[in-house]
């Protein structure tokens, strides 16, 4: 089959488009208001961008129903800071909880039953049941028209300036034990997976886990 994504022309009974493009990593994103409230959301379009320095984005798109971008969004254009907390299969329900869409200054890290944990360089707070945490400064947020206001998305780039990582999150190694911590990945529809199996393949001349 072949559409053109503006026409919607795909004769399925739902939109395929996100489902073509999986398994994505979960942006578990902590911010706080300029009095301090405390906001925790997931994004499906998120992604590591660099290494040296690190840089992390995610692109978050308006409320469907105000047209106005997401507390997110505002909260990190107020404060130039955000936290990424990693999303596990053992954390999926209050991962879930924290998405649904509440009114501004509602506290969703409550709401879900987790506990902030105090960042070190930035001011929100970490997702503490999370095994690894990055402390990210806002470099740059990316207005992505759409066709109309509502489906406006803001492409949010940030430095991570301090990693978190729990020595339980680690093997005997010292490397990050991803089998067993399960990271959640979004698929399309109303589709999860989680990481359960690890497997490597090495490239010639190339290091084990060098990139």
């Amino acid at each position: 089959m072949f559409y053109e994504p503006a026409k919607k022309d795909h004769g399925l009974p739902i939109d395929p488009y996100r489902s073509c493009v999986v398994p994505r990593p979960i942006g578990w994103i902590s911010t706080v208001d300029g009095s301090g409230r405390i906001n925790l959301a997931p994004f499906s379009q998120f992604n590591n961008v660099g290494l040296d320095p690190p840089y992390i984005l995610f692109s978050a798109g308006n409320h469907r129903t105000e047209h106005r971008c997401k507390d997110t969004v505002a909260n990190i254009t107020a404060t130039g800071e955000f936290v990424y907390n990693m999303a596990t299969f053992d954390l999926r329900e209050a991962v879930v909880l924290s998405a649904r869409t509440t009114e501004s200054g509602v506290d969703e890290m409550a709401a879900a039953g987790l506990t902030p944990a105090p960042s070190r360089l930035v001011r929100p707070p970490r997702v503490a049941e999370s095994p690894i945490q990055f402390e990210c400064l806002l470099h740059q947020t990316i207005v992505l028209p759409g066709v109309d206001r509502a489906s406006t998305n803001h492409l949010v780039i940030g430095r991570v300036v301090g990693v978190h990582i729990a020595d339980s999150a680690l093997d005997a190694t010292g490397k990050v034990d991803l089998a067993r911590l399960r990271p959640l990945a979004r698929l399309g529809y109303a589709q999860y997976a989680s990481v359960d199996r690890v497997f490597e393949v090495a490239l010639p001349g190339a290091t084990i886990g060098q990139n």
